[in-house]
């Protein structure tokens, strides 16, 4: 089971070290904490038929400040049952690790103790905010879409910025589908309905349900339905309007898409360009690649820059533009130039291993901040957080923060700057 083993395999303590050592020079403006969650799986039964994502979540953060990495921590989420185990993320001047599929969030404190359960994104329905909530830079709100198992509808629901819940719109459903991701636009919500769902609580690729993307106003009201090609989509890059279409990044991958083998598919980075009555798909990189990110700032408007990661969860070559296949490596963080259609690529060592990287701005340019992540040195046997400056993506590291243990490959967090 790889997803037990090597870069996966979980950690058994929660550390907490102070003053870490640093290669480089950390950014005296970057003032914060870098957080990612993920699943840490401890006592497995049985190997054979364990799921990757369905461990108890197990949150990693770095505390820097005036230049300094003042502490490196790890806690398992601490709640009843399964614990959220896919993202972290700030709202209402709150942290959260976030779950999906009718799991409610769990409050954390500062030092990343768990608090307890939570309701955020609550509703009566019982819905909560789910995993890939995605704030509005401009209006403060909390945006997310929540499914939950043996129910044949979703829900779209707004957080206010104080953290109540302004509005919560159901959206019918033929079935129970997955819904991972979605995109948000200033005007638009955007969702898909993929082969990918639950046949009653069991989530597997259902070959015979027609793939469709829905665009709906974010006031609410009818899902205007088109038909795509049948794939499986894994994250939104970002989304915004354009007169009188809806223009989504997203990553996609030709299914089928086995949840119990999520690595087993080859992900590739397209542009849907979703008009009136026809939805036009087109390549952007097909090299394998994901979680994809983009700078906060720019998110649901239009934007130039985003950033994803060529990891070993895929573990399939990533060649550089320019190089021969034989010179293709599996650890890389991808800088997108969308205008001109032109990427840089920073290559990490043959056997570290790199997860999504969180965009941090420190100016109003686009691409004026830094690229934080994990990545995982097999030479110490430990992790370093890699801090990279954006405007000098290919470069050497501006700095790299030695941790004290291995942070396992997981999934999703954020840079959470002092306000």
């Amino acid at each position: 089971m790889r997803y037990l083993e090597g870069h996966f395999a979980p950690v058994n303590e929660e550390i907490t070290a102070y003053d870490l050592p640093v290669t480089g020079r950390i950014p005296a403006e970057l003032n914060g904490r870098y957080l990612r969650n993920g699943p840490n799986p401890l006592g497995v039964e049985d190997p054979v038929v364990h799921i990757w994502g369905m461990g108890q979540g197990m949150v990693h953060g770095v505390r820097l400040r005036d230049g300094r990495a003042e502490w490196y921590r790890n806690r398992f989420v601490r709640v009843p049952g399964f614990a959220p185990m896919v993202h972290v993320i700030e709202h209402a001047q709150r942290t959260f690790a976030m779950a999906e599929g009718g799991l409610p969030p769990a409050e954390l404190d500062a030092e990343l103790n768990t608090v307890g359960v939570c309701d955020l994104g609550g509703t009566a329905e019982g819905f909560a905010a789910g995993a890939h909530s995605k704030h509005d830079p401009l209006t403060g709100e909390l945006h997310s879409l929540s499914y939950m198992p043996g129910r044949d509808f979703v829900q779209y629901i707004v957080t206010d910025a104080g953290g109540s819940v302004a509005q919560a719109t159901a959206i019918p459903m033929t079935r129970t589908p997955f819904m991972h991701d979605f995109a948000l636009t200033e005007n638009h919500v955007v969702l898909w309905d993929t082969p990918l769902g639950f046949d009653g609580f069991e989530c597997r690729w259902l070959p015979e349900h027609p793939a469709r993307v829905g665009v709906m106003p974010r006031t609410g009201g009818d899902v205007r339905w088109l038909d795509i090609d049948p794939v499986h989509v894994s994250h939104t890059l970002n989304a915004y309007d354009d007169g009188g279409s809806v223009v989504v990044d997203v990553v996609t991958a030709e299914g089928p898409f086995d949840p119990a083998d999520p690595g087993a598919i080859r992900p590739v980075l397209d542009r849907w360009t979703i008009g009136p009555d026809k939805v036009h798909q087109r390549r952007v990189d097909d090299r394998p690649q994901d979680f994809p990110r983009v700078n906060d700032a720019r998110a649901t408007r239009p934007y130039r820059y985003g950033y994803s990661a060529a990891t070993a969860l895929y573990g399939i070559p990533f060649t550089p533009e320019g190089m021969p296949s034989d010179d293709a490596f599996t650890n890389a963080l991808v800088k997108h130039d969308l205008q001109r259609g032109t990427t840089e690529v920073h290559r990490f060592g043959k056997d570290e291993a790199v997860g999504e990287a969180s965009f941090a701005a420190t100016g109003q340019g686009e691409d004026e901040g830094y690229l934080l992540t994990y990545v995982h040195d097999p030479l110490r046997n430990a992790s370093d957080l890699v801090i990279l400056s954006a405007q000098d993506f290919t470069g050497e590291p501006v700095a790299r923060v030695h941790l004290p243990v291995r942070v396992p490959l997981g999934l999703h967090g954020n840079w959470m700057p002092d306000r």
